[in-house]
């Protein structure tokens, strides 16, 4: 991600749940080469921005910068979700975010009324989307990793912070990732979303990464490598789209065709999966996003019956 958001110097980079600081140091890797003078030392040391809000991987990434030659790190313990969207200005935006949200979370009423109403979902990855969004640079860049129940949810938060998303940012590329990828700490599929604040979508890309051979699973002992990568740099560059199968390994969208869709954008995705076991809480939390997304497309279609039969359901039910 930091590879392909391609850092400059005198760029401001933030991570709003950094944990131990994994994407900022991988930001400070990418910046170093670029690093002429004392000046672009400078901007280098004060290009990071943190928060955590737990105390043992705040500490961490605190240690982590630290061995990164950043003597004052801008890493803070604090909970992001915290603070009115609407209250943010200039200062608070950063000309890049890197993050991968914390998901699978539920958020209490406390926290959600930080948020504008039709952005007040209970999830907590649903939430941070809109903190990126409101804390982006115009011009600004973003990598986001997020769960698919993300990408297929239909619910009327996730529909508005995914309309905000398209109709203000421009998501220009979505990479789906293989399964397994963060084992063994948790078995939920994810997603990156690269996107830019500079203007709304016209059309989005959507590639399928899938598991390098030899490979059935990802784990503690084999994890994800930056190579296992290499099919998507090559193809981000030279951009086509590709079937395998008869399924859609690549294919460009336009934003019509996701609207049409009611933003339910789990495209390209992985056709020949075995079914994975996974452990119960996350089973749990991949039925209730399913249920609820399907809650809110029988509503909408019962919505558009009635108001095709002239129908008022109020006094129906009265």
């Amino acid at each position: 991600m930091a590879k392909m958001i391609q850092p400059q110097i005198g760029e401001t980079v933030a991570d709003f749940a950094c944990g131990t600081g994994g994407f900022l140091t991988s930001w400070l890797k990418e910046l170093e080469t670029k690093i002429q003078d004392t000046d672009d030392r400078e901007l280098f040391d004060n290009s990071v921005y943190g928060v955590e809000k737990k105390q043992f991987p705040y500490m961490l990434c605190i240690t982590n910068m630290l061995l990164h030659g950043i003597d004052v790190p801008r890493v803070y313990h604090d909970n992001s979700l915290l603070k009115d969207v609407l209250d943010y200005t200039e200062d608070d935006k950063f000309d890049v975010i890197l993050m991968n949200p914390p998901y699978g979370g539920s958020e209490k009423t406390e926290v959600k009324n930080h948020f504008p109403s039709d952005l007040a979902s209970s999830e907590t990855a649903d939430l941070f989307m809109s903190v990126i969004m409101y804390r982006l640079k115009a011009g600004g860049r973003a990598a986001v990793i997020l769960p698919d129940g993300f990408l297929f949810g239909t619910d009327n938060a996730k529909v508005a912070i995914k309309k905000k998303l398209f109709s203000e940012f421009n998501v220009h590329t979505i990479i789906r990732m293989p399964h397994s990828v963060f084992a063994p700490y948790t078995s939920i599929t994810t997603n990156i979303l690269f996107f830019e604040h500079t203007g709304p979508t016209k059309e989005t890309w959507f590639y399928r990464l899938d598991m390098p051979d030899g490979y059935k699973n990802f784990s503690k002992t084999k994890p994800m490598k930056l190579e296992h990568f290499a099919p998507a740099m090559e193809w981000w560059n030279n951009r086509r789209e590709i079937t395998v199968d008869g399924f859609d390994k690549a294919k460009r969208y336009t934003v019509e065709e996701l609207a049409d869709r009611t933003f339910n954008i789990d495209l390209c995705g992985y056709p020949h999966e075995e079914e994975e076991i996974l452990p119960p809480k996350e089973l749990i939390q991949q039925y209730q996003e399913k249920r609820a997304s399907l809650n809110a497309d029988i509503d909408r279609i019962l919505a558009q019956i009635t108001e095709i039969l002239g129908i008022d359901m109020e006094e129906t039910n009265e």
